[in-house]
Formats: structure tokens, C-alpha cells, sequence
């Protein structure tokens, strides 16, 4: 009953249901959603005559229990359209609609079917739909909203759907393939569906903020997806609909609060964790190079266990005197120590003392050495400039001792970089949220190098740090070390051309002019006119490492003994030298084939049980008590013997008696195809979601689908098969006014497609179509500056560079997807930013959306080129080019009533453009293919316009 203080009645319809259910016994039944699903009979109806398969008995019953009849099959050339874009994207072409038409077999259609579900278009015309609801995009989406290699999760996709990988298989991959055992490339590149998300790097932000925004995408995604549930309601507070507690959100979050993910992105187009992805035909390469790295790491470590007596025998006979331990001193281009507590400060530079002012607020510390250190505070601390004048292809080394604080923000160590608007020129060593880095600029950011570390340098610890530099105009000509250990290299920009070389001084603790560096204490700043050496930078990160042979042996720490032993064995043992180089070889190839390849987002898990709080409010600050992975109480027991983590969590969606997977599936599956769910909530089917419009045909799909093996083709075939999908779209006005959404399915499907679908059809209708299969994102046709709107001006992805070529013509799925700016032209036909999960797009009808068709460069070059192949291929009477483009788009001909009026229209177009031959120039010229100066221009110019207005006819932006 409605609370007193609402002041709200029952009406007199919700009195009689509850005396009614009263009457009946007064049975509670949970929400139809929430009980597992059970195949029901099929039921008899009056017009068996009409049925197919299964789905048509129980779409005939409800058409008779509302007094509808079924509408006529739709004739053959509409039926392979329809089915041609609901199965490929793609309108089908004349020679195969004219076969379907003349094949008079029973199973004509059938094997049209068969035909369009083995195309490679099928996996990526499903992919399109999935990547609406993975949230996949090219860039992170928020701040500078950089480029992200995402594309190789798209690729899977395409590909476990042309595979027709089990739909159980697909979620477990994607929820959690790095979680498998020995788990292949793929099935680690399907884990990226986790990684989709919109992410950040933007100065200010709150690293658990943003890791706790990250996880909660991720739980209400899959909920959405998997569940259709509105878990995200339950964020703040109990589900105010849904049985759902703030408990069990944070449970459900559990499962994927334990990644190994930084929750700043670093405006990196490789944010860890990543995979190297080998080019297919470096694939056996790859794994041999794996097979062989292996066995040689056995060895290392064997040798390291075999060689220890022959060291201890060696410490025992030698001397500090015997051994070559100097600093190397080769090309040392500056040197200061920055650990006497002086006025002065002194350094050398190529050999040559100097000397310079500290500030009086100069700060000094402990150093790593037991002397002292200088604590980078209120400014530099020295300025040359005849230090570090250095051009972007001659090679160098810095090295320093360095320790953060947990305070320390983005700011240039060191540098000998000018800096304003709008010139950056130069090169500096930067901090930034624990990470060290360098940038060699001549223009940023088009012209530059940014690379960085991966791990994070744990604050308040000193940690030896040496970058080296190759020379080479390349971000993977970078090496950092850190304590002597390469670390794995992150490259946020790699696209250095022309000169870094700048008239400003070096200097320590800032950029020219910039934020002074803060909270960092260095110490033994050296800089080489050279690329170090792996052995000298050990030497450089151990001075204490000879220590051990000036105290007595039975004083000596394992430790010290223990670094002692790996500088011996890199340097001295002749077996383990050789097994080193052997795999630094191996290394190489490795390094060769990984930079030819690519890389994948995936997801890698934390060693640590995975665990969450319950966030008072949803505020990540404000927690509570400490939860355990968990399913909600209304759903399925978790099984015991399942992992509590991702894995289990895909498994345990798949239980016998899990009610919603399927369902929801099955729905969503159906509302591609007829534009409408059979929940037509399909994100929702919570109590505030809508009740199935045929709940028994939903139940019997679900579980025919589970029969199936969770078998994707077979369910859109029985689909596609049925009585119902083959109707006719035509109606009458009794129809309309009965059931006017069509929602108990009188009428076959009719309704505009997607963006994507209507620019693929252009391009294929016209020729135009590269049907080229995966890779890279393409940039094809754009409004100017529809990027530079509303990008920063450090962002990669703020000016649109148009691609070339064939990149100018693929598939709209492979077009670069800026969630900041979405493809214009899709976006106008409402495709989604992508910022979120969607399970249905939006369908509006605008003025704009014929403005993009009748104007886009796409769509008039389309029409152009088809106009150049009517004129080309066919005979030069009027009807006999009229009829075969109506082939051509439409897939049927002309009718003989619309003929005088297209015959019209093409007199009055010509003698236009006849007449105005430089605007019959400007509109051939449209594009970036060339038009055929051959063809006479003012009739290629009409007949461009006749293929343009046919092109936005209802009847082909219409399915």
C-alpha cells in the first residue's frame, strides 16, 4: 500500500487485481524475469498452413488471441534484401538476387540463408552490434581523449563470430581469457572487452577514484549485458525497484576490483596490461622465438645454481685490486655529485670544472650513498648552457639517483627544453604520478617522442635510474633502467622527424620557464655522449656492490654477496656470458617482430584474492566494510567449486538454472533483426522493464538456444526461417490502429537502419566497398575540424587527418571512433559515443540525417561513381540505365509508373547541368577517386544527381 505521507490511492483497477489475487490464493511468485525458463509446448493454432518452424505456433496463437491475421510472404526480391542486410549489412548484389528469384527449389531460400551466414560480412555485421555494447572505441574518452590500440579486440570479435564460437565460449573469453589456462593469443586479446571502458590521465585526478569509476563500469556492463539488469541503480543505495542491494553491487564489483591496471592511463596508445600481437605471418616466428627463449632461461637459471661454488672460490682468491670496477668515465658529458652541502654546487662538464649559486632555500637530505642529497624544492639547481645541446639523432645516456615523494607531481626533472605557446622544443627527463619518463620535442605533439617507464618508482625509497638513447629518431631507441633492471618501456608518441636542438640552457628542477619540479631528491647526475652499456650500468647502479671484499667473511650480508654474484656472473663467467648474449639475440628477433605487430588491451589479474568495499554513498572515499566476491541473493547460488573471480563469474552466467543469459540474449538477438526485442526494455528486464510482448516464445527461444550449444548461427537462422521474418512489411489501417509498434508481429520488419549500414550500402551499391576483413581504424571522410572543436591542444587525436586510398572506402565498423566526436555522419543517424554500454540505439527520423546522405563526399562520390558505371556497362536508352541501377540499389526494377516521373527529374537535370558546366565540374570533383573525363560531364553530372536522389529514397534507408 502506498506509504500515508504520499497521500496516494489505489484506483478502483488496482483494487479489483488484488481482491482478485486475494481470491486465487494469494500466491507470491517472483518478478517472470528472475524463474529459470522451461521449453514450452508448442501451442495448436487455426492457421497451421502458416507456420514454418517453432517461433511461427506461437506468434500465430497471439495474433489469434488479439484477432490479427498474418500478413503475405513478402515477395522474393524484398526478402533477399531484408535478409541479405539483417544477415551481412549488405545489400545483396543483382546477380544474387536475380539467381534467387529464377531458383524455382524448395529450398531456394534456404540456401540463400546458408549463403549470407558462411559470408565473412556475417562476423562483422554482428561485431557492429557488440561493439555498441563492449563500449569499444579508438580513444580513451576523457581529458586528452587519446588514441588507444584497441583494434585488435574488434578483429576477435569479427572473428569468433564468423567462427561461430559458442555463445558460452565468447563470454567466458571475454570476461575472462587472460584467466585460462595456458590461454592463447586470442583468448587473451578477448579479455580487452573489459579494457574498453573510457579511462583518464587528467592532472588532478584521484588514482582509487578513478580505479573505483573503472570497476563499477565494468560490473554494471556486464549486468547489462549478460543480465539485463539496471545493477548501476544499486551504486549508492538499495535498488529502489529490483532486488538488488548495495551489498550485492559491491560483491559483483568484487569480481573485478583485483586487475593489474593503473587507473591513469598515461595518454598512451598502450596502457599496461597489454599482449604483443605478431603480424599473422609472423605468428610461427613468435612461437618458435618463445620455444626457444624458454629452454635458454632454464639454462641461466641452471648455470646461476651450478656456478655459485666456482664464484665463492673466485671472491675467496680475489682482490678489490684485481677487478675492473671504475665508473665508466668514456664520453661523460656532465657530471655532479649534488651531495656536499655547500653554497656552491660543482660540477664538470666534458671534463672541465664548473661551479654555480644554490638558492638559500636549497634543501638537503639523506643520499642513497650515506652523504647527502639535494631535495628539489623552490627552483633549479644549477643552469649550463653548454650542457646537454644534444640533436634528436645522436645517442646519449642520463643517470641519477632519484627518490619521490608520495606528493611529487608532473614536472621536468631536468631538461634543456624552451617552452611556450606555441613553441615546445628540446628534451627533458619528467616525473609524473611515480613514473619517470623523457620527451625529445621539436613540435608538440605532432613532432615528438614520449616513452616512460611501467612500473611505478615506490615513493620515499632511492632508486637508480639510466635512460639510454640510441639515436635512432625512435621511442623504442629508449632504454630505462631502474636498479640496474630494464624496465618494460611505454611509448606514448612516436613521431620525431626534424630537429629538438634549442638555444635555452640545461637546467636541473624545471623546463625553461615551467612549474618548478617538487618532492624529488637527486643525487650523482651523469650525462653520456653515449648509449651506456648493460655492464657499466650495473657498475653506475652499484657503487656499494665491491663493499663485500673490504669486510671480513664472516661479516658479510647474503644480500650483498647475492648482487655481488649476478655483476660476476654477467661480467666473468664465460657460460652464463654467452647464454646471456644467446638470448639477447633472441630478444632482438622478438623485439623485431613485436614492433612490425601491434599490441591488445587485456585484462591481468593481481596475485592478491580478489575483494571490494561497500562505498557509502558511491563515493570511493567513504568505505566500509571489506566484501568477498559474490552473486546477488535473487540469482543462482554461486557454486563452490567455481573460482571466485572472473572465471567463475562467466561460468556461473551459464548454469542450467541461471534465468536471464538467455533470455537476454535471445532478445537482443531478435531486435536486430525485427528492431524491436520481444522485452522491448532489453537493457532492462527488471520490474520497471516492460513484460514480454510473446513470454512463452522467449522462453522457447532461450532454451532452444541452450539446447543448441549456445549456437549463434543456428539461432538467427531459426529465426530468419520462420513465417513471422518472411512477412510482407505492407499494412493496412486496421493493422496500424490495432497495433500500431508492431508488437504482435502482423507485419514483417520495416524500419531505418543504422548509420553504419546506410553509408555500407552506398558504398557497396556504388562499388565503392573495400571488403577488406579487420585491421587498423580508417579515417574517412570528415566535416573540417570536427575534431580540433573540441580536442585539448596536447591531444593526439585533435587534428582529423584524412586517410587515403582504399582506407577511404571500408566497411563504416573499421572507421576511427573518437568518443569525443563520434563519425559525424553515424552519429547524425544516432550511433552512441560509446562512452557506455548500450544495448539499443536510438531511432529518429531528422532533416539532418538527408543532409548527410544528399551532401556527405561519401555519398555523392558514391553516386558519382555508380552514375560512371551506368553510363559504362549499360545501353544508353534512358530505361534500359534507369532499370539497371534500380537493380543495382533497390534490387528490383523500376515500375513502369515511375518511370515518367524519374524520366522528369533526368531532363530537367540535364539541361541544368548542360547548361552550368562549372557546377557540373565542382559536383564531379567530389571525392578523392577521379571521375571519367572520358564521359561527357554535364549528362555523368545528372545521372550523378538521379543515382543521389535514389540513393535517399525511403525505400533503401529503410530495411
Amino acid at each position: 500500500m502506498p506509504p500515508p505521507e504520499t497521500k496516494k490511492q489505489l484506483t478502483d483497477e488496482q483494487k479489483a487485481t488484488l481482491e482478485r489475487w486475494i481470491r486465487e490464493g494469494a500466491e507470491y511468485q517472483p518478478h517472470w524475469s528472475l524463474i529459470p525458463p522451461e521449453k514450452p509446448t508448442q501451442p495448436k493454432v487455426a492457421n497451421s498452413w502458416w507456420v514454418k518452424n517453432p517461433i511461427d505456433s506461437f506468434v500465430a496463437a497471439k495474433l489469434e488471441e488479439v484477432g490479427l491475421p498474418p500478413a503475405e510472404e513478402a515477395n522474393r526480391r524484398t526478402l533477399a534484401r531484408r535478409v541479405s542486410l539483417d544477415l551481412t549489412g549488405l545489400p545483396p548484389t543483382p546477380e544474387t538476387v536475380e539467381s534467387f528469384v529464377e531458383d524455382k527449389s524448395a529450398d531456394a531460400y534456404e540456401k540463400l540463408v546458408d549463403r549470407f551466414i558462411r559470408s565473412p560480412h556475417w562476423g562483422e555485421h554482428r561485431a557492429r552490434y557488440w561493439l555498441d555494447l563492449a563500449r569499444y572505441a579508438d580513444t580513451h574518452g576523457l581529458h586528452f581523449d587519446n588514441y588507444r590500440e584497441m583494434w585488435t579486440y574488434r578483429d576477435w570479435v569479427i572473428k569468433a563470430f564468423n567462427q561461430n564460437l559458442p555463445f558460452d565460449q565468447f563470454t567466458i573469453e571475454s570476461l575472462a581469457g587472460d584467466l585460462l589456462e595456458d590461454a592463447t593469443l586470442d583468448q587473451q586479446i578477448a579479455s580487452g572487452f573489459n579494457r574498453c571502458n573510457i579511462t583518464s590521465n587528467e592532472g588532478g585526478s584521484i588514482e582509487e577514484e578513478l580505479l573505483v569509476l573503472y570497476t563499477r563500469d565494468r560490473t554494471e556492463t556486464t549486468a547489462v549485458a549478460w543480465l539485463g539488469l539496471t545493477a548501476g541503480c544499486a551504486v549508492c543505495h538499495d535498488h529502489k525497484f529490483d532486488p538488488i542491494s548495495q551489498r550485492e553491487f559491491y560483491e559483483l564489483a568484487a569480481f573485478f576490483n583485483n586487475t593489474t591496471q593503473s587507473g591513469m592511463d598515461g595518454n598512451l596508445k598502450a596502457s599496461p596490461p597489454v599482449t604483443a600481437v605478431p603480424l599473422e605471418e609472423d605468428r610461427e616466428d613468435w612461437n618458435q622465438l618463445h620455444e626457444q627463449l624458454l629452454p635458454i632461461q632454464h639454462k641461466l637459471d641452471d648455470r646461476r645454481r651450478e656456478a655459485r661454488n666456482k664464484f665463492e672460490v673466485w671472491l675467496a682468491e680475489t682482490t678489490l685490486d684485481d677487478i675492473d670496477r671504475d665508473i665508466p668515465e668514456q664520453d661523460l658529458h656532465f657530471a655532479a655529485a649534488l651531495d656536499i652541502q655547500q653554497e656552491q654546487i660543482h660540477y664538470t662538464v666534458a671534463g672541465q670544472s664548473h661551479s654555480a649559486e644554490l638558492p638559500t632555500t636549497a634543501e638537503w637530505h639523506e643520499g642513497p650513498l650515506g652523504k647527502k642529497a639535494i631535495h628539489l624544492k623552490q627552483g633549479q639547481v644549477l643552469e649550463s648552457p653548454e650542457v646537454g645541446d644534444f640533436e634528436g639523432d645522436q645517442p646519449f645516456s642520463i643517470a641519477t639517483w632519484i627518490k619521490l615523494s608520495e606528493n611529487a607531481r608532473f614536472a621536468s626533472l631536468i631538461a634543456r627544453m624552451e617552452e611556450g605557446v606555441p613553441k615546445v622544443r628540446g628534451w627533458d627527463v619528467w616525473i609524473e604520478n611515480g613514473r619517470i619518463g623523457m620527451h625529445l620535442v621539436h613540435k608538440w605533439p605532432s613532432d615528438a617522442i614520449k616513452v616512460s617507464s611501467s612500473p611505478f618508482l615506490q615513493a620515499n625509497k632511492w632508486h637508480h635510474v639510466v635512460m639510454t638513447y640510441d639515436g635512432s629518431r625512435r621511442g623504442k631507441g629508449f632504454k630505462i633502467y631502474v636498479n640496474g633492471i630494464e624496465d618494460e618501456l611505454l611509448i606514448g608518441k612516436d613521431t620525431l622527424k626534424s630537429s629538438i636542438r634549442t638555444e635555452v640552457p640545461f637546467k636541473v628542477g624545471q623546463r625553461h620557464n615551467s612549474r618548478l619540479v617538487s618532492g624529488a631528491t637527486i643525487a650523482d647526475l651523469r650525462i653520456y655522449a653515449r648509449e651506456l652499456e648493460e655492464s657499466e650500468i650495473s657498475i653506475l647502479g652499484s657503487p656499494e656492490l665491491f663493499a663485500v671484499f673490504e669486510q671480513p667473511a664472516s661479516q658479510r650480508q647474503q644480500v650483498d654477496t647475492d648482487r655481488l654474484y649476478t655483476w660476476w656472473l654477467k661480467t666473468l663467467d664465460r657460460v652464463f656470458i654467452q647464454l646471456h648474449a644467446d638470448q639477447k639475440d633472441l630478444k632482438q628477433k622478438e623485439s623485431e617482430i613485436r614492433d612490425r605487430g601491434t599490441v591488445a588491451y587485456v585484462m591481468s589479474e593481481r596475485k592478491d584474492p580478489a575483494m571490494a568495499h561497500l562505498l557509502h554513498r558511491g563515493e570511493y572515499s567513504q568505505r566500509r566494510e571489506q566484501l568477498s566476491p559474490d552473486t546477488p541473493d535473487v540469482l543462482p547460488d554461486f557454486p563452490d567449486d567455481f573460482p571466485r573471480n572472473r572465471l567463475g563469474l562467466a561460468r556461473w552466467l551459464f548454469l542450467p538454472n541461471q534465468p536471464l543469459t538467455a533470455r537476454v540474449t535471445v532478445n537482443r538477438c531478435w531486435q536486430e533483426l525485427f528492431g524491436t526485442g520481444l522485452v522491448r526494455t532489453s537493457g532492462d528486464f527488471g520490474v520497471s522493464g516492460e513484460l514480454p510482448s510473446h513470454p512463452q516464445l522467449l522462453d522457447w527461444l532461450a532454451e532452444e538456444f541452450r539446447e543448441s550449444g549456445w549456437n549463434l548461427k543456428h539461432l538467427y537462422k531459426l529465426m530468419v526461417m520462420s513465417a513471422t521474418y518472411r512477412q510482407s512489411a505492407r499494412t493496412t489501417r486496421a493493422k496500424l490502429a490495432a497495433d500500431p509498434g508492431n508488437r504482435m508481429l502482423s507485419r514483417g520488419p520495416r524500419f531505418r537502419m543504422d548509420g553504419e549500414m546506410v553509408r555500407d550500402y552506398a558504398l557497396s551499391a556504388s562499388g565503392l566497398l573495400v571488403n577488406k576483413i579487420g585491421g587498423p581504424s580508417v579515417k574517412p571522410y570528415q566535416p573540417a575540424g570536427v575534431w580540433e572543436a573540441v580536442a585539448m591542444i596536447e591531444s593526439n587525436t585533435r587534428d582529423y587527418q584524412q586517410d587515403e586510398g582504399e582506407a577511404l572506402y571500408r566497411r563504416s565498423l573499421y572507421t576511427f571512433w573518437k568518443r569525443a566526436a563520434p563519425p559525424a555522419s553515424m552519429e547524425t543517424f544516432n550511433a552512441p559515443n560509446r562512452e557506455h554500454c548500450v544495448m539499443v540505439r536510438e531511432r529518429t527520423n531528422t532533416p539532418l540525417q538527408a543532409l548527410v546522405t544528399l551532401n556527405d563526399p561519401q555519398f555523392v562520390e558514391a553516386a558519382r561513381h555508380l552514375a560512371t558505371h551506368a553510363l559504362q556497362r549499360s545501353k544508353p536508352e534512358f530505361q534500359e540505365r534507369i532499370q539497371w541501377l534500380g537493380r543495382r540499389i533497390l534490387g528490383r526494377p523500376f515500375r513502369s509508373e515511375e518511370i515518367p516521373v524519374l524520366q522528369a527529374s533526368f531532363d530537367e537535370l540535364l539541361v541544368h547541368y548542360q547548361a552550368h558546366f562549372e557546377a557540373a565540374e565542382q559536383l564531379l570533383t567530389v571525392g578523392d577517386s577521379e571521375f571519367d573525363g572520358s564521359l561527357p560531364p554535364g549528362e555523368l553530372a545528372a545521372w550523378t544527381m538521379m543515382v543521389n536522389a535514389i540513393m535517399n529514397l525511403d525505400e533503401v534507408l529503410n530495411k
